[in-house]
């Protein structure tokens, strides 16, 4: 059903660039490939997206096609478990899960690399952030400052990320009213 912000769609990230400021999602039900600028994802929290993400957006088609205006969820890729790191494989899932998602900020991300580190606020020690976690969150690159949510184990070496979500995708209605 349209509304004035678009009509709803579902479907998964073709590829998303960073660097380039866009990508393309494939609706589910078919049709022109839906343009996903990053504007309209950093209204959602992120600054990027996995390609094979399944995502949820209001589209509006234009002049130069269709558009995405508004991105409402992005689920990780399906195959994002393929390559799990060993720290994250020896733990139990629920163990996981009942970390609590504590704030954080980037502090540096290098794509290429396939890591960076990120400062939860009110620590002082770094938590690393590799690559596969984002992917496994459905993210595929982080900008120095990003706020984030993080569920932070004790790795072999350290501190790191075992789950990764923008700060925004976290926050209950009740903090939202708070701002």
């Amino acid at each position: 059903m349209e509304t004035p912000e678009g009509t709803p769609v579902s479907g998964v990230v073709k590829w998303f660039d960073p660097a380039k400021g866009f990508g393309f999602v494939v609706a589910d039900t078919g049709g022109p490939d839906i343009l996903l600028h990053v504007n309209v994802l950093r209204n959602f929290g992120q600054s990027s997206v996995a390609d094979g993400a399944r995502v949820e957006v209001l589209a509006h088609r234009t002049e130069r096609g269709v558009q995405a205006t508004q991105v409402r969820a992005i689920h990780p890729p399906e195959n994002a478990q393929s390559a799990a790191l060993p720290d994250i494989i020896r733990r139990d899932r629920e163990e996981v899960a009942a970390a609590p998602l504590l704030p954080a900020r980037v502090k540096w991300f290098d794509k290429s690399k396939g890591f960076g580190f990120a400062n939860v606020f009110g620590k002082p020690e770094d938590v690393f952030l590799h690559i596969e976690v984002l992917r496994q969150s459905g993210l595929s690159d982080l900008q120095p400052g990003e706020a984030l949510a993080m569920r932070v184990i004790d790795g072999t070496r350290g501190k790191m990320a075992a789950e990764v979500q923008a700060w925004e995708t976290v926050l209950t209605p009740r903090d939202e009213d708070r701002d």
